[in-house]
């Protein structure tokens, strides 16, 4: 009898188990797809929900513009002006139709670049940002590195088939839910159209459109990135939100432009009949209190940047999930309202999955007997 229970008890475990991992390929209800690689991803975890060869190494194609953009974003002035390089202007496949010489400003030859996925725009914001696409290159291997996206190698700013390019539909996601988080870029990215205009020496304008067919056609669609070459195949990075669960799919390698898309529509409807956000912490209720030195109040409050809620994958179990402070015992006015101060971490089982800001409230210097009395006794407060 003894026998029986434990076997029956290592069944249900066995099943337990399966519940909470998240499903690959070749499951029975895994979707049938034309994809040599391809995730699906719970956007503001990285949790996976489901994967197929997601750390294949396969040429990523133009989905290589996610990284352009965010450096060009993080380190460009938008409103500058960029001169086209002859290299630039007569990189294949660009389609604005910026000639070597003309100025164009940053903003204008961004979106060009996002929408349009124009090769010679990737060129021109590499160049501004490093004086090569060699340099470049370096720039975009040392964010991949920063981002953990071990598979990854560059070696131009537009996806262009070269040797030594390439990358994985699990580091695409990495980079994608990175730039995504950038509210600039997320507008950019989420546009179906938009006509690009550059003043030098003449007048000019182009009707860009947005490379990805599923803008305005899936619900809840909110960018991301196409790509496509022959060598590489078809590669797309897309994201949605539906009812507070938004989530990101990156494949590589399809037969077909067009596959490209019918793939995705099939992973996202998959990842939102698989995925339900349950209510985690609000920013009023997951707020710290602080010592404060050299202000006018001997003490203020860290919020959360906004509410923490969590993805429940495949039937997962909402008690897995904890969250831990990491913020100092004592800050120093003056502070900002907003400024970041430390972070909540929130863990799924032990492993860390996400961390969300904790910001200050607005604290200004000056004198006070509380906070002079916290300068004095700092050392005993940390200690405590």
């Amino acid at each position: 009898m003894k026998f029986w229970q434990k076997l029956v008890a290592v069944f249900i475990g066995v099943c337990m188990l399966a519940v909470q991992l998240p499903v690959s390929a070749g499951e029975s209800d895994a979707p049938d797809i034309t994809a040599e690689a391809a995730i699906i991803i719970e956007t503001s975890t990285g949790r996976v929900i489901w994967e197929k060869n997601a750390d294949e190494r396969l040429y990523p194609a133009s989905m290589t513009k996610m990284m352009t953009g965010i450096l060009a974003l993080e380190q460009l002035n938008m409103r500058s002006e960029i001169m086209m390089s002859r290299e630039a202007a007569y990189t294949e496949s660009s389609s604005l139709g910026v000639l070597a010489g003309e100025r164009i400003r940053t903003d204008e030859l961004l979106n060009g670049m996002l929408l349009e996925s124009d090769n010679g725009a990737a060129v021109a914001l590499g160049e501004a940002m490093a004086g090569s696409v060699t340099a470049f290159a370096g720039v975009m291997n040392g964010k991949a590195a920063e981002l953990d996206m071990k598979d990854t190698h560059f070696v131009n700013p537009n996806g262009l088939t070269e040797k030594g390019h390439y990358s994985t539909a699990r580091d695409m996601a990495k980079l994608a839910r990175y730039a995504m988080e950038n509210k600039a870029f997320r507008e950019i990215v989420c546009q179906p159209q938009r006509t690009i205009h550059w003043t030098s020496p003449h007048t000019k304008i182009f009707h860009a459109h947005n490379t990805n067919k599923l803008l305005e056609k899936y619900e809840g669609m909110t960018g991301i990135k196409t790509g496509w070459t022959q060598a590489a195949g078809g590669c797309l990075a897309v994201g949605a939100k539906r009812d507070g669960v938004e989530l990101i799919v990156v494949l590589m390698k399809t037969p077909t432009p067009d596959d490209r898309f019918s793939d995705a529509k099939k992973l996202l409807d998959y990842g939102f009949e698989h995925v339900r956000m349950v209510k985690g912490i609000s920013q009023e209720k997951g707020y710290r209190k602080v010592w404060v030195t050299n202000g006018q109040q001997a003490s203020t409050k860290l919020y959360p940047a906004r509410d923490i809620n969590y993805p429940l994958i495949n039937g997962e179990d909402k008690s897995k999930y904890s969250i831990r402070y990491e913020v100092p015992k004592i800050v120093e006015a003056p502070l900002k309202a907003g400024t970041p101060v430390g972070k909540i971490v929130v863990s799924y089982n032990g492993k860390d999955v996400e961390h969300v800001d904790m910001l200050a409230d607005d604290v200004s210097s000056g004198f006070s007997i509380g906070s002079w009395l916290v300068k004095m006794f700092s050392w005993a407060i940390r200690l405590v």
